[in-house]
Order: structure tokens, then C-alpha cells, then sequence
């Protein structure tokens, strides 16, 4: 029998008995299988057609094509990974790569959203077929558990790693929310409004350009709905004034942030962080939120009337206009002391994975999800670039229509309706560059390193990503905490042989980490081993 592993990988014919329909399964791809066109210089299939035209007409063929595993998706998901990697543990350095202080789009600001997205085509693949509703609900409520235990286990406060050989986090300051819980809510609502509508869904489309989005109406739906929630919360919810308290040394002192306002959409007194301080508690928020990195802030529009008599009626003219208003830094875009008298609310926690804003993510796993149908139903490549990339340019078009008319501003921290167009667009985007690149041209060799790092998301998220790794051998030190094995290599093999910290930092970031465990991935790959929730 054929190597699986090797069979996955296409380096083995890809023609295989069927017994019968549904016996086919994936064992490491969870559900990420889908026919393909082969590559245009793939001649395999050429001798399968002449063998299966001997037999005669009358004659059924008794093989048949096998599924063939999109590896596009395991090399976006790989990429994610490494832009998290990268801009997590090199953003100091480079802090232009890190999140946006407030509005506007870094690199750092795609690798949420494209997290959601990847996670919304898997479901697709995976939920193609759902035998028994009952089971798939178990499945999908297990695996949301299990994203929130590591999720709060890793980013609520517990885990110091890599820096502080410390563990354990004050139950009055835990985190709640963090990068997992919002893929677990994410995924939670998806996946069920996948699997419920199970039953009604067509295995045919009807023609039409729109087939696509009604035969799915039901995940367009809960998508809407997620999209009203968060803007009818975001523009009418009163923000009342708010405190909180700041910890000098051993005094504490309390301060309060002066609001009284509908719709405001900048820091201190917008609709997201008032719906997270309710229902988590101001103490259980992020304590270092990225806008104490922001110079400026355009805080609101000023109005006033002006009146003109003209025969024997009046002319009510409103005039709007933008008013900048220094922030908390001048140091932007690099952290730096808060600027004399800098807005109190500067120092103030914020959850930029919190309630609201992960409701209005929603929207990104439906987009992604989408993708995933036109993988499914469309078998030809240009049928499926053709969905993608239209889609991609529109929402593309549509955020950057938002953000310069000012009407809703791309802001990573809000989550806004502009940020899930534009993220989202650049995923459809970057997907089907991938796609062109790996399953219709074949240059999948280049992108192994993504695809085998794509394979164990979860491990290389846990060990590098979070630094539980760095942090292991953290804990073997000579002396002192700083003399590690991590930190000499860091210091003596990057930064003094470059003689520059930040130059050695991101390349320590290349090779000691994302290089590192694309290597370690592919060998479990080879060994067949792999983490999955």
C-alpha cells in the first residue's frame, strides 16, 4: 500500500479503489480535502482517462479520483502563524510592524482576521457532510471548551512565559478574553449554524452569479445579525463617565474618565470598552493597551449653524469639522513617556479581544466560511478565483470608502465594519495568490516550510507564538534569570555579530524561531504527528 503521507503530499499516483461513497477520509487534514484541477503539467490523469476508456462504454470504471488535500489552506494557516510570530516577538523591535495605536492598519492588524478566515474555510471542508447533528453539536461545544481553556490558560494571566520564570495570576485580575476565546466564539457560532443548516443545503447550485450566497443564506444571516448587534450597540449605547485605578508604588489612586456621549469611536468613551467593563469588570481587562503609543487622535467634528435670510424662509447649513488633538505620546511610533498633561485615559486598561468587538468577528468566519463553499461547489480554478478575487477587491473597496470619507474608520481595537472589509479582502486576496501559486501552477516546495507549520497551528501557536518553549530553557540559567541559553543566543549570535539590536532581534525571530519550528513541524509531519483540539 502506498505511503498516506505520501499520497497527501502528491508525490505518489493519486488514483485509489472506492469501495463505497463516503469511506474516504483525511487522517490528518481534518476535513481539509476537496477535488482540485491538477497542475497543468500533471500527465497522471491523462493515462487514468485512457485506461477508463478501454473498458467500453457500458462498463463503470472501478477507480476513481481521489480528493486531493488543498494544501493552500495549511500554508495560509502557516503564514498567520508566522506573522504572529513575527510581529509579536520583532514588533518591539520594529514597532511600525505592531498593532496600530488606535485607527488605521499595521501588519499586526491582519493576523487576527486572518486566523478568523482560515478558521471559516476549514469549517466548510469539515462540515461538508454531517452525518449526525447530535454528534457534530458535541464535537464543536468540546473543541469551543477546549479553545478557552487554553486560551485563558496561556493569555489570562498565568503564564509569564518567556520572560518572567513566574506562574499564576490573582483570580480579582485574570483576563478573560484573549486571542482563543475570540477564535472559540468565532468558531462556536459558525460551526453551528453550519451544522444545523445541514439538512437544507443543496448538493447542486442553481446558475445564477447569487446561487452561491442564497443556497447559504442561514450563515449570511447570523453574519447580518452579528454585524447589527455590534453597530446598533457601537452607535446608540450611552457611555456614562468611568473610572478606574492607577497603583503608584504602594498608594492607589482612582481617576475618572469624563464621557456622557453616544457614538463616539475613539478611546476612551467608545461603545466596546463600556460593554467590557460591565461585563467583565475593569479589572479583568488588558492593562497595556497599544494605544499609549498614539501621538494624535481626531477626537471628534465640530457643528454650528449658520443662518441666511433669503426672501421669506431660512437656509439651516451644518458644517463639520475634524479637530486633532494630541494623545499620549510624542514618540509614535515607538513607545515612549506620556507627554506632560496626556489624557488620563492613556493609563487606562482596554480589552482589544473583548465581548463586542469579538461579536462583530463573527462577520470575518462567515467570509471565510463562504470561501469555503466556493471551494466546495466549484470545480474548475477559474470558477473559484473568479468568486474569490471579486470578493476580495470589493470588500477592499468598500473599507477604504469607509476610512477616508471618515464614515467608520478601519480600527483593529473596535473591530470595526471598514476593519473586517479591508482584513478580509487582503485574506480572499493573499488565499487565492496562494492558490494560484501552490494547487493550480504546483510550486508547492516553497511553501513547505508554511505548510508543514500550517499542520501543527496549535503547537507552534503554544510553544513560539506564547513562548512556553523559550520559556523552558528560560528556566535553566546560570547565576542569574538573564544568563540563559535563549538570551546568549540571542545576544552573542545575533546582536553582537550584527551590532545591532534591532537588525540581530529579527533575525533571531527568522531562524531561532519561525525557521526553527517550521523545521521541528515538518519533522512531525514526516513522523505523522500532529496537535489538534
Amino acid at each position: 500500500m502506498e505511503d498516506p503521507k505520501k499520497l497527501e503530499e502528491g508525490y505518489v499516483n493519486n488514483n485509489t479503489t472506492i469501495k463505497e461513497e463516503g469511506q474516504k477520509t483525511d487522517k490528518n487534514g481534518g476535513g481539509d480535502v476537496i477535488e482540485i484541477d491538477p497542475p497543468a503539467n500533471d500527465t497522471r490523469n491523462g493515462a487514468f482517462d485512457k485506461s477508463v476508456d478501454q473498458k467500453g462504454e457500458d462498463e463503470q470504471p472501478l477507480v476513481k479520483q481521489k480528493s486531493k488535500r488543498v494544501a493552500t489552506l495549511d500554508a495560509f494557516r502557516g503564514l498567520t502563524i508566522v506573522l504572529m510570530i513575527l510581529v509579536d516577538d520583532a514588533g518591539g523591535a520594529y514597532e511600525r510592524i505592531d498593532h496600530s495605536p488606535w485607527n488605521g492598519c499595521t501588519l499586526a492588524d491582519f493576523v487576527m482576521p486572518f486566523f478568523l478566515f482560515i478558521v471559516g474555510v476549514a469549517i466548510a471542508l469539515a462540515l461538508k457532510k454531517v452525518p449526525k447533528i447530535k454528534d457534530a453539536v458535541k464535537k464543536i461545544l468540546l473543541r469551543t471548551i477546549k479553545l478557552l481553556f487554553w486560551g485563558i490558560l496561556l493569555q489570562g494571566g498565568y503564564s509569564h512565559a518567556p520572560a518572567d520564570l513566574v506562574y499564576g495570576v490573582d483570580m480579582k485580575k485574570i483576563r478573560w478574553c484573549g486571542i482563543l476565546q475570540r477564535i472559540a466564539l468565532v468558531y462556536m457560532v459558525v460551526a453551528l449554524i453550519e451544522t444545523f443548516t445541514a439538512k437544507g443545503r443543496p448538493t447542486t447550485l442553481k446558475p445564477g452569479p447569487f446561487s452561491i450566497f442564497t443556497a447559504y443564506r442561514w450563515q449570511w444571516i447570523g453574519g447580518f445579525l452579528s454585524f447589527l448587534i455590534y453597530m446598533i450597540t457601537t452607535f446608540a449605547l450611552y457611555v456614562p463617565d468611568w473610572s478606574f485605578v492607577l497603583h503608584h508604588k504602594e498608594e492607589a489612586h482612582k481617576y475618572t474618565v469624563k464621557c456622557g456621549m453616544r457614538g463616539h469611536l475613539g478611546p476612551a468613551c467608545n461603545a466596546v470598552g463600556y460593554v467590557d467593563r460591565q461585563v467583565w469588570g475593569i479589572n479583568h481587562l488588558y492593562s497595556q493597551p497599544v494605544w499609549i503609543r498614539l501621538k494624535v487622535i481626531i477626537c471628534l467634528s465640530y457643528c454650528f449653524k449658520l443662518y441666511f435670510k433669503r426672501q421669506s424662509f431660512r437656509t439651516n447649513i451644518s458644517c463639520f469639522m475634524t479637530i486633532f488633538v494630541k494623545a499620549c505620546t510624542l514618540s509614535y511610533p515607538n513607545s515612549g513617556p506620556l507627554r506632560e498633561n496626556a489624557p488620563i485615559w492613556c493609563q487606562a486598561p482596554f480589552e482589544p479581544e473583548g465581548l463586542l468587538s469579538s461579536i462583530s468577528a463573527i462577520l470575518s468566519g462567515t467570509i471565510g466560511i463562504h470561501y469555503g463553499h466556493v471551494l466546495i461547489h466549484f470545480k474548475e480554478h477559474s470558477e473559484r478565483l473568479k468568486h474569490w478575487v471579486s470578493m476580495g477587491f470589493g470588500l477592499l473597496v468598500i473599507a477604504i470608502i469607509l476610512h477616508f470619507t471618515d464614515a467608520i474608520p478601519i480600527n483593529k481595537q473596535l473591530y470595526s465594519f471598514s476593519y473586517v472589509c479591508f482584513t478580509a479582502g487582503a485574506a480572499g486576496i493573499v488565499f487565492s495568490a496562494f492558490y494560484i501559486l501552490i494547487d493550480v501552477w504546483g510550486f508547492r516546495k516553497p511553501f513547505l516550510l508554511l505548510e508543514w507549520i500550517g499542520m501543527n497551528a496549535m503547537l507552534v501557536f503554544v510553544m513560539a507564538a506564547q513562548g512556553i518553549f523559550a520559556a523552558f530553557f528560560n528556566g535553566w540559567y546560570y547565576e542569574n534569570e538573564d544568563n540563559s541559553i535563549v538570551n546568549w543566543v540571542q545576544e552573542h549570535v545575533f546582536i553582537r555579530v550584527w551590532h545591532s539590536e534591532r537588525l540581530g532581534t529579527l533575525l533571531y525571530v527568522i531562524f531561532a524561531e519561525i525557521l526553527f519550528w517550521g523545521v521541528v513541524a515538518g519533522i512531525l509531519h514526516k513522523l505523522g504527528i500532529y496537535w489538534k483540539l
